[in-house]
């Protein structure tokens, strides 16, 4: 009598510990493009349309920071809760 059952993989640690290092570093990653499109978007928009205190440009580095926040902050709850499971 065989057994059709596929034998189980070994559970390697080293991956499981690096998972968690790529996903919080590609958050942060994340977090930098956000805030540099922000920026680049306010910057260009204070070229095509100056003003004296450069405000498209603070306003969009602005928001892209929050955003950033908020992104990181809704995906490490995310992860946690996909580890706590």
């Amino acid at each position: 009598m065989t057994d059709n059952k596929t034998p189980k993989k070994p559970t390697n640690n080293r991956t499981k510990q690096v998972n968690p290092y790529a996903q919080y570093s590609g958050i942060a990653l994340q977090m930098l493009i956000i805030i540099g499109l922000g920026t680049f978007a306010g910057v260009k928009l204070d070229n095509k349309y100056p003003n004296k205190y450069n405000l498209f440009k603070v306003i969009f580095s602005l928001v892209a920071v929050l955003t950033s926040v908020f992104y990181a902050v809704k995906r490490i709850l995310s992860i946690a809760k996909e580890n706590k499971e």
